[in-house]
C-alpha cells in the first residue's frame, strides 16, 4: 500500500463480512503519478450472486423498520462521514486525482444527501381515495426491494451516497457495484456503514468485471430496481438487458451541455461561472459546459474577460490543491488530444493551451493544459461528442431562436446553462431548452433538495429531491369492503 494512502479496506463488502474475490487482484492508481496505490479484490458473477442474496435475505428486516429508525441510523452515518472528511477526500483525490477542496466538498454533499433523503423519506406519504359507504381505499408506497446500483469513476463518493441514501431511507437494499477506478472510496464508506451499525446485507459492495456483474445485477430476478450513472452506451446495454426481468431502472448517462451569453449578460459573472463550472473535475463532469454559445456583438469583450481568468486557474497533483487535477487516465487525454487535433484542422484556433503538460511534476501523470479554443463548426468532432475534459470551444451567434436550435442540436438532454438580464430572453430561454435541468445565471443546478436527471439520451429518473426516494418505491393500492 501507497504509505500516503490512509486505511481502507481493499476486499468486497458482502453481508456485512470483507471477502476476499475469487479472482485476480487488480491495481488502483493515482492518475497524478500513475503510480500504484493498492491492490484490490476482484470478484465475478458467484460473489455478486452471493451479494443479492445477502440483500434479499436483510431486505425482510430493513423493509419492516420504521422510517424514523432508518433515519436515526442514517444521520449516524452522516456524522461519520462528516467526522472522517479529510481521509475520505484524501482517499478521492489520490485516486481520481480531483482537488483536495473539490473532494472535501463532495463528502460534505455526501452528508447532506443522506441527511436530506433521512428525513424526506419519513414524508413519502400514501393516500387515502375517496370511496363508496362501506369501502375504504388506500395507497401504500412500499420499498421497492433490492436495487443494483452501478457507478461512475468521476464522482466516486457522491454518486454512490446520491443512490444509496433515498435506496436504503425507504427500506430498499442495495448490491453496489463502484467504478474499477475509484473502488477505494465505495470501500471507504462500506467500513463507515459498518461503524455506524448497518444491518449486515443492507449495503453490499462488489468489485470485478463490470460487463460479468452488470449481466447478473440486470437479469436476476431478485433484483428488482437497477440505478445506473455512466455513459449513454452502458446505460442502453444495461437497459436492455434489464428488459427481460421487468427491471424498474433509472439512467443518468452522458451530456453536452451548451452555455449561452447574451449580449444583455453580466459578461463579468458569465466569464466567472464558466471557468468556474468548466474546471470543476477537471471538465470530468457530466453536466459539465462543452458548447459556449457567444452572442456577435460581445464575443470580443467576452473572450477577454475569459482570458484572463484562464490566467488564475491551475494545474497539479489533486492534493496540492490547484484548480484541476489530472484526467482519470491517457485514454482521457488521448480524446481531448483528437478532439482539438479535428477541430485545428478544420479551422479552429487554439486561443491558450491546447497541450499535454509533460515537464517536471506533470511528467508521469495524466495532465492537461487548460484550454480556449475558438472558431468551433459543427463539422467538428468537438461541437457534437462530448470532450470530458478542460477544453472551452468557443462559438459565435446572432439570433435567440437560431441558438436555442443550435442548442438542443444533441441527442442529449441533461444540463444547460444561460445568461441574460432580460426577462423576455430568461423566459423564452428556459422554456424552450430541451434539458432536463437549465440554469440560468447560475451554474449550481445539483443540491439534494432539486431533482437531477435528464432527458432525451441523457437518461431517465431523477435522483434528489423528493423524487429521489420516489424511485424505491412500488405504489400498491388497497381496497377493503367493510360491510
Amino acid at each position: 500500500m501507497n504509505p500516503q494512502l490512509p486505511q481502507v479496506p481493499t476486499k468486497l463488502l458482502i453481508d456485512g463480512k470483507w471477502l476476499e474475490g475469487t479472482k485476480e487482484s487488480v491495481s488502483v492508481t493515482n492518475p497524478a503519478t500513475n503510480e500504484e496505490l493498492v491492490k484490490v479484490s476482484q470478484g465475478g458473477i458467484e460473489e455478486t450472486k452471493q451479494a443479492i442474496n445477502a440483500a434479499t435475505k436483510a431486505f425482510t428486516d430493513w423493509s419492516k423498520r420504521s422510517p424514523r429508525e432508518r433515519a436515526d441510523l442514517m444521520n449516524k452515518i452522516a456524522d461519520l462521514m462528516e467526522q472522517e472528511s479529510d481521509r475520505l477526500a484524501k482517499i478521492m483525490s489520490m485516486e481520481q486525482g480531483k482537488p483536495f477542496k473539490e473532494a472535501e466538498a463532495e463528502i460534505q454533499s455526501n452528508v447532506d444527501n443522506f441527511r436530506w433523503n433521512a428525513a424526506e423519506a419519513q414524508r413519502v406519504y400514501g393516500e387515502v381515495i375517496p370511496a363508496p359507504a362501506h369501502n375504504h381505499w388506500l395507497v401504500r408506497k412500499e420499498a421497492i426491494g433490492v436495487v443494483g446500483a452501478i457507478t461512475p469513476w468521476n464522482f466516486p463518493s457522491n454518486m454512490i451516497a446520491r443512490k444509496i441514501a433515498p435506496a436504503m431511507a425507504v427500506g430498499s437494499t442495495l448490491v453496489m457495484k463502484p467504478s474499477k477506478e475509484t473502488p477505494l472510496s465505495a470501500l471507504a464508506l462500506g467500513e463507515l456503514f459498518q461503524q455506524a451499525g448497518l444491518p449486515d446485507g443492507v449495503v453490499n459492495i462488489v468489485l470485478g468485471d463490470s460487463s460479468e456483474i452488470g449481466k447478473e445485477l440486470t437479469e436476476n430476478e431478485q433484483v428488482k430496481k437497477i440505478t445506473f450513472t455512466g455513459s449513454t452506451k452502458v446505460g442502453m446495454k444495461l437497459y436492455e438487458q434489464a428488459a427481460p426481468t421487468l427491471k424498474k431502472v433509472s439512467l443518468e448517462l452522458g451530456g453536452h451541455a451548451p452555455f449561452l451569453v447574451f449580449a444583455d449578460a453580466d459578461l463579468d459573472l458569465a466569464a466567472e461561472k464558466l471557468v468556474a463550472a468548466k474546471f470543476r473535475n477537471n471538465g470530468q463532469v457530466c453536466t459539465s459546459p462543452n458548447r459556449i454559445f457567444v452572442e456577435e456583438s460581445v464575443k470580443d469583450a467576452f473572450t477577454k474577460k475569459l482570458l484572463a481568468k484562464m490566467e488564475t486557474v491551475t494545474v497539479g497533483n489533486g492534493l496540492d490543491n490547484p484548480t484541476v487535477g489530472p484526467l482519470i487516465n491517457q485514454a482521457g487525454v488521448e480524446k481531448v488530444i483528437e478532439q482539438l487535433e479535428d477541430a485545428v484542422n478544420k479551422g479552429a484556433e487554439v486561443l491558450c493551451g491546447g497541450t499535454k503538460l509533460t515537464e517536471g511534476e506533470y511528467e508521469k501523470g495524466n495532465f492537461f493544459a487548460p484550454t480556449v479554443i475558438d472558431d468551433i463548426t459543427p463539422d467538428m468532432t468537438i461541437y457534437y461528442e462530448e470532450t470530458f475534459g478542460p477544453v472551452i470551444p468557443l462559438i459565435s451567434f446572432t439570433d435567440r431562436q437560431a441558438v436555442i436550435a443550435a442548442a438542443n442540436d444533441t441527442e442529449f438532454g441533461l444540463a444547460s446553462y444561460f445568461f441574460s438580464t432580460n426577462l423576455q430572453t430568461i423566459s423564452d430561454v428556459a422554456q424552450n431548452l430541451q434539458y432536463g435541468m437549465v440554469g440560468v445565471n447560475d451554474i449550481a443546478i445539483s443540491n439534494p433538495a432539486a431533482p437531477f436527471g435528464g432527458v432525451k439520451h441523457s437518461g431517465f429518473g431523477r435522483e434528489n429531491g423528493k423524487y429521489g426516494p420516489e424511485e424505491y418505491v412500488t405504489v400498491k393500492f388497497i381496497a377493503i369492503d367493510a360491510q
